[in-house]
């Protein structure tokens, strides 16, 4: 596993983003995690998540694109980050473009906050999690009838590896067979818990037996077989 993926899955657990326990989530799922993107919100986590999400994009996409999208509203931010880390990192000079839930029809109108979409646009969306792939079902059509753009890839910061809506296939796979571009993750949860079983990460041990048991019969009933 690459240093900067290491270095990641310990920066979720510092910042409380990653937590292991028993959890209900929206879906009603009990579960023995939770993701928590919204705790980032420092400047200094929100400086170092930018460079993960940065360096996972030139490691799976490139960085041959014009545009980083994040999705309203956790990929607002997102957006701007990765945006500014591309630049730090690699000298790059790419645009952020996110969308707003409504268009205003006021000042600054539109769906669309930060750079316009052009016809021929190349563009890398970014997501926190993709649990059902909901958002990119209500934005790609958002981003499709702004300009004729090429989405280069998706990437999210953890793949949760659940089953996705059809059943058969992990939620970021599902999107990648619907909508015809690569999906790509900073790290997933197979990665994870290799990673933490059994060991101290900031003084702590968060995935021990006890945890490594429940992750397992979790993944039994929802987990991609």
């Amino acid at each position: 596993m690459e240093q900067y993926k290491q270095e990641f899955i310990e920066f979720m657990v510092e910042s409380e983003v990653l937590k292991f326990g028993d959890f209900t989530l929206k879906s009603g799922r009990k579960s023995p995690f939770f993701m928590n993107a919204g705790a980032y919100v420092t400047g200094s986590q929100l400086h170092r998540l930018g460079r993960y999400y940065a360096r996972a994009i030139h490691d799976s996409f490139g960085l041959d694109f014009d545009v980083v999208f994040g999705p309203a509203y956790k990929g607002i931010p997102l957006s701007v980050i990765t945006t500014m880390a591309l630049n730090e990192l690699y000298g790059v000079e790419v645009r952020y473009c996110s969308n707003r839930k409504e268009a205003k029809d006021h000042g600054d109108t539109g769906i669309l906050l930060g750079s316009d979409l052009r016809d021929g646009d190349r563009v890398v969306m970014v997501e926190d999690v993709t649990t059902s792939g909901k958002s990119i079902e209500e934005t790609h059509p958002i981003l499709k009838s702004q300009a004729d753009v090429d989405v280069k890839g998706l990437m999210v910061s953890l793949n949760r590896m659940e089953v996705g809506k059809g059943g058969k296939m992990s939620a970021l796979d599902e999107v990648r067979d619907r909508y015809g571009f690569p999906t790509a993750a900073i790290v997933t949860m197979e990665e994870v818990t290799e990673y933490l079983l059994n060991r101290e990460c900031r003084g702590r041990v968060v995935i021990d037996d006890a945890v490594k048991a429940a992750l397992d019969a979790y993944y039994e009933e929802y987990g991609v077989r």
